[in-house]
């Protein structure tokens, strides 16, 4: 069987994109590769830090004992993370990039297709928040339960549109303060929220945390900044107690009097920044 001559240009071009792709990341060290990833992630103000840096079979890296950080101290940790160009796109000529990563028993995975301005979707599951240590490093807070999040996005930079669902289950949280305020010690059966980020602005669509004794409700948006610390807060934080709570701390909701709009409901303003939450 001949192919005809359209054919063999095709073939020969998608061997070409292939051959190139492959020697590319075939015949850059490793230490190259890992100053790239360096450089890309200190445009957005992070710092990255691995114990292991190399290569992923077939057309990929990967890297153990991640660590990406700010000024302000670490916010993702990382045991395993691995990137790589899907082969079977590149045999239509167009690019994907696929990630996976484990975090502790969690695990994260996502891809990114940059032709017609990007597309991507990301998923983690099973993520104890207590591996997080963006809360530690932003609120000094204690926090556990188990993350399950789904988003979507087009386009990258200030460009990005999409929607970020999140649930999280069996969730515990202490030693939370905000601008030195702090705020009461609790626990909550379900956490659920939904952010929209659209023209530069991220805004929250919904974000609830319903416990026995404590309802949370949290609204409102942020400009993207870089780094995404720097996002200035545009946020209203709603406590809703129940009495035999309010009693037992009393203390946090003495402190949190001003705020009290109406008996058992109480009306926090949030500013400053992502990673400097103040209260007005």
């Amino acid at each position: 069987m001949t192919l005809s001559r359209p054919l063999r240009w095709g073939a020969a071009i998608v061997a070409g994109i292939l051959m190139t792709v492959a020697f590319t990341v075939i015949l850059i060290p490793s230490r190259e590769l890992e100053g790239i990833v360096s450089r890309l992630l200190a445009r957005e103000g992070y710092t990255f830090h691995a114990g292991r840096f190399g290569k992923a079979f077939p057309l990929g890296i990967s890297a153990k004992g991640v660590t990406i950080a700010t000024d302000e101290g670490p916010v993702l940790r990382f045991d395993r993370v691995a990137a790589r160009l899907a082969l079977l796109p590149l045999l239509t000529g167009k690019a994907v990039v696929t990630m996976d990563a484990t975090v502790g028993p969690g695990r994260v995975s996502g891809s990114y297709r940059p032709s017609n301005g990007g597309k991507g979707t990301l998923e983690a599951r099973d993520v104890r928040l207590e591996d997080i240590p963006f809360f530690k490093t932003v609120a000094g807070a204690e926090i556990k339960g188990l993350l399950t999040v789904a988003a979507s996005f087009t386009g990258a930079g200030h460009r990005i549109a999409g929607q970020l669902r999140l649930e999280v289950k069996g969730a515990d949280i202490r030693g939370v303060a905000i601008g030195g305020t702090p705020l009461p010690d609790a626990a909550y059966d379900t956490v659920r929220g939904m952010v929209r980020v659209a023209s530069g602005r991220a805004t929250l669509d919904s974000f609830t945390l319903q416990g026995a004794d404590l309802y949370i409700r949290l609204k409102g948006d942020s400009p993207l900044a870089t780094p995404l610390g720097a996002s200035p807060l545009n946020l209203t934080l709603e406590l809703m107690p129940q009495p035999a709570f309010l009693d037992r701390q009393k203390l946090v909701f003495v402190l949190l009097s001003k705020y009290l709009v109406t008996p058992g409901h109480y009306q926090l303003p949030v500013r400053g920044t992502l990673a400097k939450p103040l209260l007005l």
